[in-house]
């Protein structure tokens, strides 16, 4: 037998899922509308090979959110975790006369988010996104939800299309 509701009062709701995201990309899927599992780990999975242990998926189906200064310009690549970024073809495909990794604090003001965490949209800043072609090779791919812990699945064309994303081939050959 349930017991009744104080005179006064409503019944309390169901409480809102729990979500494992980052709190600013939890607010980026929601305005979305997207709904997605989040995975959180209890080890973090900073790397590329970390998130694919611990999701039990191809390296190459980890999408790495990685941020590099073009010309001093904050920009996002989206890599599968198999594969190197290639500068020199970031720098053509940009224009730029200088592309170079950003240091930490670059990343994490323009992006909100700690490296290791960076997702692939939900920033602080609106950035330019480069995303290599090599990603659309899968069916589903994973990339991090704003924190060491944790990560999403998402259909590769989704995941660029919400990036807001130019597909270009970035990725350095292998040697």
């Amino acid at each position: 037998m349930s017991t009744p509701e104080p005179a006064g009062t409503t019944p309390s709701a169901p409480a809102a899922p729990v979500s494992h995201a980052h709190p600013r990309f939890a607010d980026a899927l929601a305005e979305l509308g997207l709904q997605v599992e989040v995975r959180r780990f209890p080890d973090a999975t900073r790397t590329a090979a970390e998130a694919a242990a611990a999701v039990g998926c191809a390296l190459s189906e980890i999408v790495k959110s990685l941020v590099f200064a073009a010309d001093g310009v904050p920009v996002l690549v989206l890599m599968d975790g198999s594969s190197r970024v290639d500068l020199e073809l970031v720098r053509r495909e940009l224009g730029a006369g200088k592309v170079e990794r950003a240091d930490a604090a670059v990343v994490r003001e323009t992006t909100g988010y700690a490296i290791g965490g960076v997702p692939p949209f939900g920033h602080a800043t609106r950035t330019r996104v480069l995303a290599d072609r090599r990603i659309l090779d899968h069916a589903l791919v994973w990339a991090a939800a704003g924190t060491p812990h944790t990560v999403f699945p998402l259909d590769p064309k989704a995941l660029i299309a919400h990036a807001g994303a130019t597909v270009a081939d970035v990725r350095e050959s292998a040697k």
